[in-house]
């Protein structure tokens, strides 16, 4: 009896621990090709410094070495991408392998476009359900000088703009799952450089502030296919209290509030055949409280059927 029991009891925990490790692996693994600019905005990009005036005069233009700053910039952001994409905690990103030789195929330099063949390939080789494509459409960075006529004072204005394309596409079916554009601008960039004294000498921006910049994009392009794939959730509800799958890394800050939905039934295209998800019902409106490092605590300020189960939007 010992004997048979000592037989059985190794079956039945691999048995127990079975519906754990389908768990694990129904995580969503994601491959991130390397981000490129489109070569019309590597070839308008200056490489000198330069200085001009408008043809009244009155304004002087100065750039910078913009080809450098884009380079430093992209390198940084190839690698704060897997990071926040990792730190999102749904996705298991996996190595690249010759992920870069396959979209090199199809030039993805010139437009950032991949067809259902290429992401298909990618995926396979890759071993990964979804492939993310960034590509940089926009990088602007220069002052504006302009002199007020009869007063002999004249003021300056740094202008900086950079843009990326995303796109997240299922390697199974090659299928374009989500595309989204990500800026960022005059006032974000005042306000990275405020918050974290990043100093900007010469002109030129710091390695401190092109990293900050970097990550902070790829925080907007992580979050965002993160919350479009796998919506924030509630955990646990209990008193005026909810608990939600999303922590530090997650996008979420103490005082951010949300809209919460009940999910109804799954709505299909009558035409197309296609799922369009499932009907989203609001029930509430919660405020985060504290951040953890897996999941987070709100306020309910409003509820009329806040469950477990239910998703959470951004409330704008």
């Amino acid at each position: 009896m010992k004997k048979s029991f000592l037989k059985i009891f190794p079956v039945a925990c691999c048995l127990a621990l079975l519906p754990l490790l389908a768990s694990a692996q129904d995580k969503a693994t994601m491959a991130i090709g390397p981000v490129k600019p489109t070569p019309s905005l590597l070839a308008s990009v200056s490489s000198k410094t330069m200085a001009g005036t408008d043809s009244g005069g009155k304004k002087e233009v100065m750039t910078f070495d913009t080809k450098q700053e884009l380079n430093r910039v992209i390198e940084s952001l190839d690698v704060q991408l897997t990071d926040r994409v990792n730190a999102t905690r749904k996705f298991d990103v996996v190595g690249r392998s010759d992920l870069a030789d396959i979209l090199k195929e199809q030039d993805l330099g010139a437009s950032g476009n991949v067809d259902a063949k290429t992401a298909a390939k990618a995926g396979k080789v890759s071993g990964a359900k979804y492939l993310l494509i960034a590509t940089v459409d926009d990088f602007q960075d220069y002052i504006e000088k302009a002199a007020f006529e009869g007063t002999g004072q004249t003021a300056t204005r740094r202008v900086f703009r950079f843009s990326i394309v995303a796109k997240l596409y299922d390697s199974a079916s090659g299928k374009l799952v989500e595309s989204a554009n990500f800026q960022t601008g005059n006032d974000e960039f005042k306000q990275i450089q405020t918050d974290r004294s990043y100093s900007v000498k010469s002109g030129e921006l710091s390695d401190e502030m092109l990293v900050a910049i970097a990550r902070s994009m790829a925080e907007k392009i992580a979050n965002h296919f993160a919350d479009t794939t796998f919506p924030p959730k509630v955990l646990v509800k209990r008193d005026n209290t909810v608990t939600i799958n999303r922590g530090e890394g997650g996008g979420i800050a103490a005082g951010d509030l949300f809209n919460v939905y009940a999910l109804g039934e799954e709505m299909v295209d009558p035409d197309t055949k296609e799922s369009l998800g499932r009907e989203e019902v609001k029930v509430g409106k919660v405020k985060i409280t504290q951040v953890g490092a897996k999941t987070s605590q709100a306020e309910i300020l409003e509820d009329t059927g806040i469950d477990k189960g239910a998703v959470l939007h951004k409330a704008k």
